[in-house]
């Protein structure tokens, strides 16, 4: 009977899994590009989301599930990569990192979710601008920051900021360089046509712009995460977070004490994009895109940076760039590394 259980919840597990790559557009089993239809996410009924303190230590915290009966169903914990946030699904009793599933992201050492549902890295260049989305109405730039560990001679890079020009405004959202990570200090910085965009430091706390009023900011964090929102635009979730001394021994990131390498984790959603968008990770919304990276490597590159290049944060001028729109605003003020 043990041995039927054991079964029957590895088939169970194995179904979700599979259910769920389809959902988000992952060609399983494929090495060939070829087009991809754009992923639907999960069900938000079947996985919520999971936020815990980050207190420096190892706690681990648990995921309890119960039946409606209130009877316990299974415990289970954020994966290691993610142990503060994560999605969870109690009907299978498993969790996932928000990064691994959902389209539209980036996160760490760049790395993107596409569109078409696939993984992967663009490294871009330290203290240099690309885009990654480029529309005819919008049209969002990244810069990124680095650290060379001359140990393993290779060089890491993260976003730290990006520009977003829309309808003649500049939205810049961007994380503030710290020596020492501080939990409890907001590392967030938000303008809009050159004007700070001050958001009480509460979990839930609005802001929405008064020359603007279909622009607002959530927190989804008291510190250090946000939503800023465009109605029928765009929907960008923003994280701050360090590299710790444990993700540095980790992967070799030759993180210093002069520098706690503070970038943003970001999550994409647009409700208006054409055809003919482009970019980084704007190519990947294209109906007709046929992803070049090879999918099935352990780190799949995307290559190609010098037509991603843009002369400064808000510059639309990239090689790819489909940006038609008035791009005349205040001047912005960055907080590049």
């Amino acid at each position: 009977m043990a041995r039927r259980g054991g079964m029957a919840r590895q088939l169970a597990c194995c179904c979700f899994l599979v259910a769920l790559a389809l959902a988000c557009g992952v060609a399983l089993g494929a090495t060939a590009p070829r087009k991809t239809v754009p992923p639907k996410n999960p069900p938000r009924s079947s996985l919520q989301t999971f936020r815990f303190p980050k207190s420096g230590g190892k706690r681990l915290y648990s995921i309890s599930c119960k039946k409606e009966s209130g009877k316990p169903l299974c415990v289970m914990s954020c994966p290691a990569k993610c142990p503060n946030e994560c999605l969870a699904s109690c009907s299978y009793c498993m969790s996932f990192c928000l990064c691994d599933i959902f389209p539209g992201t980036s996160c760490g050492d760049p790395r993107f979710t596409g569109g078409d549902g696939n993984t992967f890295y663009f490294h871009g260049k330290k203290d240099q601008d690309f885009c990654i989305v480029s529309d005819a109405d919008l049209h969002i730039n990244a810069h990124f920051i680095g650290n060379h560990n001359p140990a393993v001679r290779r060089s890491f890079t993260w976003i730290q900021a990006i520009g977003v020009s829309f309808g003649g405004h500049r939205l810049f959202i961007g994380a503030r360089k710290a020596a020492q990570w501080d939990a409890d200090e907001d590392h967030i910085d938000i303008m809009l046509d050159g004007e700070t965009v001050d958001v009480e430091t509460f979990k839930g706390a609005l802001w929405v712009s008064k020359a603007l009023p279909n622009l607002s900011v959530t927190r989804t964090d008291n510190l250090n995460a946000v939503t800023v929102e465009l109605d029928g635009v765009f929907s960008i979730n923003a994280n701050a977070v360090p590299i710790t001394d444990e993700d540095s021994q980790i992967h070799n990131y030759g993180k210093t004490e002069r520098d706690s390498l503070v970038h943003l984790d970001l999550g994409f959603k647009f409700h208006a994009l054409t055809k003919a968008v482009d970019g980084v990770l704007g190519q990947t919304y294209q109906p007709d895109y046929v992803s070049k990276v090879d999918i099935g490597a352990k780190m799949p590159i995307m290559g190609g940076a010098p037509k991603y290049l843009s002369s400064s944060l808000f510059s639309t001028d990239c090689a790819v760039s489909k940006f038609t729109g008035n791009n005349v605003a205040s001047p912005v003020v960055t907080f590049a590394s």
